[in-house]
């Protein structure tokens, strides 16, 4: 079978954006050569389609019969064309101690927080009971890292605030569920609320990133040197879709 064969044939993955303005690639079959292939060919249309783009990887809707995979090598062949996986959605055990293996955080299958759910029945002449006060969501301590954080090594805050006392080299991520703190120069990706926390925010003493982000909304280097704080201590919150930088 020649390669435009191969490519004529029904995707693989469909490309979806999500509400926290983050790529979602849901794959429908487990051929990372044919991945790698489409991909290829999806590049070779727009060349700067891809570029440093941040990806969720949903494998929930892979065939039962497709259950095994190798989750790094999938991951490999989406950076290779530029997709930078931040997060896996997935739905299986098998698929979700993969994730946790490569330290990548697990969100919840597509749909899976509009499950209905069964009402409970009405007591007998009693009076209505006051409603529940919600649980309050878990956050653990804050996770402190001392040694600098070198290129093509990740962080990952899970449940909690981040706080590094060292450098962090280009091509290092810092990923956090809530606040990120960077006292020491910054040249690296810090990526806050990344489950969709809105009010996170990130503090860098001296602002040299290659992105930015919170809840999904972000700003890469070009966007960061043109701003006057470039270099300097700055506090980076979320104003509607924007993220708003000012001046630590």
């Amino acid at each position: 079978m020649s390669q435009a064969d191969l490519l004529d044939q029904v995707p693989v993955f469909q490309l979806k954006g999500s509400m926290l303005a983050i790529t979602v690639m849901e794959l429908s079959r487990n051929d990372s050569a044919l991945l790698d292939q489409q991909l290829a060919a999806k590049v070779a249309q727009a060349p700067n389609f891809f570029s440093n783009t941040p990806l969720v990887l949903a494998v929930d809707k892979l065939p039962a019969a497709e259950a095994k995979l190798d989750l790094s090598e999938l991951i490999a062949v989406c950076r290779k064309h530029g997709l930078r996986t931040l997060a896996v959605r997935a739905s299986s055990e098998e698929h979700i101690a993969a994730a946790n293996a490569l330290d990548l955080p697990v969100l919840p299958p597509s749909g899976a927080r509009e499950r209905p759910l069964d009402p409970a029945p009405a007591p007998v002449e009693k009076k209505p009971e006051k409603p529940q006060k919600p649980a309050e969501p878990e956050h653990k301590p804050t996770k402190v890292v001392t040694s600098p954080v070198r290129g093509g090594q990740q962080v990952y805050a899970q449940g909690s605030d981040l706080l590094v006392l060292a450098p962090v080299s280009a091509g290092a991520e810092l990923l956090a569920d809530g606040n990120i703190h960077v006292y020491a120069p910054m040249r690296g990706r810090a990526l806050a609320g990344i489950k969709g926390n809105l009010k996170a925010r990130i503090f860098c003493q001296q602002l040299g990133a290659e992105l930015l982000s919170i809840a999904g909304h972000y700003k890469v280097s070009e966007d960061l040197r043109r701003d006057p704080l470039w270099g300097k201590g700055v506090h980076v919150s979320l104003s509607g879709d924007e993220l708003n930088i000012t001046r630590l």
